[in-house]
């Protein structure tokens, strides 16, 4: 019997999604596992994989239009034989309209998957590519979490986990992403729309991308619902250029990575929060969260908005391993090619300027999240040192941070432990 190819919901804050290429035609024959179309979502170019078999009789959404979740794609003539059940065949059901509160949901936000087993545990959801690849590798599918429609393992989730993988902070992630829908705070309501000047020729109208709509969407809830407050300070660069130069001398003979001002910043940061735990952490309703682990989310610029990819676990990361991710992560946004897990599990931002030559800026915080932080450019100026003026090197360091979670003390704490560290670098490299 037919069967419905539908627009299945990819990220947590899809609302629809853009076919960009079929890897099938009318006429071809589908497996399970088979890989059927690139989709655009809000946060990167995801696969879809084909959950069911048989033959596609008739597309009906071509290369280049949009689709919101659950609506028709292309239509296979099969027996549709799964092992999922009728609700997982379908990709989800049509998406309600985006609410604030679900705005204030972030890509970066400590948040678990849907999970993989039912709640007694009964039955990991997984396509039948999936469970034959995790019994070759040897993975146990209810530790993974699942990225396919409705939390579904699929083939890219098991390749991905190793061998035993376990998901220590699923549960308390679980439990801050429920606190966080029910208990936030709903935003004020939006401002009438403000009377654009009269269109003119030569006036150009830019549609929002899916990814604009979000930052829109999720900005609007920060500032409007989060008390913010902002520190600056300025730091001696001095000491951490010099360290820097000497690394990169060094990595040139050896492994041959360069390192850029941005991950010494990084490393300075992930130290800092670990010193300093209590920025560390989210508020949640009723309650705050304060998590065992940095997960460094990073700003980084591309064509059409900002996306923000998460070390996860941080504070376990090497200098070396840290700038390896970032070029890693910054390569792939600009052809977005970063897969939603990517953005899940940040609990501190930041934002670097320094290479437009901002001096200075306010960041907005990314909710849930409770402080970012903001790194302007190293500016040569003159300096005040034991009396007299004389040449220096200074960046500027701000901290935006949510007062419901952050006190003044606790951000001025954590902002001086992070110029500590760039004055020190060799510090945050013990």
């Amino acid at each position: 019997m037919p069967v419905n190819i539908e627009m299945p919901k990819l990220s947590d804050t899809m609302t629809e999604g853009t076919l960009i290429k079929w890897h099938k035609k009318v006429g071809d024959s589908i497996e399970i596992g088979d890989i059927l179309a690139e989709v655009e979502t809000d946060k990167a170019t995801m696969e879809m994989e084909a959950f069911d078999e048989g033959t596609i009789t008739s597309i009906m959404i071509q290369e280049g239009e949009k689709a919101p979740i659950g609506s028709v794609l292309a239509v296979l003539d099969g027996d549709g034989s799964s092992d999922a059940p009728a609700e997982e065949k379908s990709a989800a059901a049509p998406a309600a309209p985006a609410t604030a509160e679900a705005a204030a949901s972030p890509a970066t936000a400590p948040q678990a998957a849907a999970s993989v087993t039912s709640a007694d545990g009964s039955r990991v959801k997984a396509s039948p590519l999936a469970r034959k690849i995790a019994a070759d590798l040897k993975v146990d599918l209810s530790n993974v979490k699942g990225t396919g429609p409705g939390g579904r393992i699929v083939k890219a989730d098991v390749e991905s986990a190793p061998a035993g993988k376990t998901s220590s902070d699923a549960s308390a992630a679980a439990g801050l992403a429920a606190a966080a829908k029910n208990k936030a705070t709903a935003p004020a309501a939006a401002p009438a729309q403000a009377i654009l000047p009269t269109a003119k020729e030569g006036d150009e109208r830019i549609e929002l991308s899916s990814m604009r709509k979000v930052i829109a969407s999720r900005l609007l809830t920060s500032k409007v619902t989060i008390p913010h407050f902002y520190l600056h300070l300025e730091a001696d660069a001095a000491p951490l250029m010099a360290l820097r130069k000497q690394v990169n001398e060094q990595a040139e003979k050896t492994h041959g990575n360069k390192y850029s001002v941005n991950d010494f910043i990084l490393k300075a940061v992930i130290t800092a929060a670990q010193v300093v735990p209590d920025i560390n952490a989210s508020f949640a309703g009723d309650h705050i969260v304060r998590f065992k682990h940095v997960g460094l989310s990073v700003a980084i610029a591309v064509e059409d908005g900002l996306v923000t990819p998460v070390i996860k676990e941080a504070e376990s990361q090497s200098l070396l391993a840290i700038s390896k991710a970032v070029k890693d992560f910054a390569a792939r946004a600009k052809d977005k090619k970063l897969k939603p897990n990517e953005f899940d599990g940040g609990t501190i931002t930041v934002s670097n300027l320094g290479a437009w030559g901002i001096e200075s800026f306010d960041a907005i915080v990314n909710p849930p999240q409770a402080a970012i932080l903001s790194v302007g450019a190293a500016v040569e100026k003159p300096v005040v040192k034991n009396g007299q003026v004389v040449p220096g090197l200074r960046i500027n360091l701000g901290l935006s941070a949510d007062h419901r979670v952050v006190d003044g003390a606790v951000a001025a704490q954590f902002l001086s432990e992070v110029k500590k560290l760039i004055e020190q670098p060799a510090l945050m490299l013990l």
